[in-house]
């Protein structure tokens, strides 16, 4: 398996051209150079794809003391939830000046699930949950039925718990719902335009607003998300859409975004 990064993270920034150059109100601000990944959905393989593209990117181009962020909802749906989430606690131990992970309304969904599998549990399997039983190698098939019994869920959960170990529930649940540098913020889902950012309420940050796409923000924030597929990524109005169904489609997408508020996609 590829491990990129550990140079580029490990050089200072003293040896790396300055960034910087003419700032614009109307574009994003960040402190240093960051890349920002999309939904990833169980795509292990293009996880590491992306990690390839973004490594040669920061390469390229210099950048001093990069940051790495990534949206949330790594599980469901896609073939290797389990290796997705082994991967980015890696980067996240590696690198944890420079690698954020975000908290997704998958990952919300998944510990709902081990706090009260019978309740939570089939919502959760209707959301791709299955997939990520499968990776961790539990059947689903006993809770596919119509009316599975609650000791089926419950005998589910707590293999899901023990194959997550200790540590990883303590990394899932303690990821973030939010980072930002400078006007530059990510979330998973989106932000209520009348508030203000640090004053968001965590169901909004994970389910996303009803006007969040519609109204503008009174301040100047710009918002990275994920959570609504789309065909392609968006960069305007303030927000910047990285959804693009990588679980079905095979396209990740992460946006670079420099100090001097210029920006390119990076696609697999």
């Amino acid at each position: 398996m590829l491990r990129p990064f550990r140079s580029l993270f490990g050089r200072r920034a003293a040896d790396l051209p300055p960034e910087g150059g003419p700032r614009h109100e109307d574009l994003p601000r960040p402190q240093s150079t960051c890349y920002i990944v999309g939904d990833l959905h169980g795509r292990a393989d293009l996880l590491e794809l992306m990690l390839e593209l973004i490594d040669a990117h920061i390469g390229g181009t210099g950048s001093a003391d990069p940051k790495l962020v990534f949206v949330g909802d790594y599980i469901d749906r896609g073939p290797d939830s389990a290796g997705v989430l082994t991967r980015l606690r890696e980067l996240t131990r590696d690198f944890p000046e420079n690698v954020a992970c975000l908290m997704g309304n998958h990952e919300r969904m998944l510990l709902d699930v081990l706090a009260d599998p019978a309740l939570r549990g089939p919502r959760w399997l209707r959301e791709g949950g299955a997939a990520t039983l499968d990776s961790f190698g539990i059947r689903s098939d006993p809770l596919l039925g119509p009316a599975p019994e609650p000791d089926a869920w419950i005998s589910a959960a707590a293999r899901l718990a023990e194959a997550l170990g200790a540590e990883g529930r303590d990394w899932l649940n303690g990821l973030p719902l939010s980072w930002h540098s400078g006007n530059l913020w990510a979330v998973h889902a989106g932000a209520d335009p009348a508030r203000g950012m640090a004053d968001q309420t965590p169901r909004v940050l994970l389910w996303g607003h009803p006007e969040f796409d519609s109204a503008i923000r009174g301040d100047d924030a710009w918002i990275a998300h994920g959570h609504v597929e789309r065909d392609r990524p968006v960069f305007a109005e303030g927000r910047i859409a990285l959804d693009t169904a990588a679980w079905s489609t095979g396209k990740l997408t992460a946006v670079a975004i420099k100090p001097d508020g210029s920006h390119a996609f990076l696609q697999t």
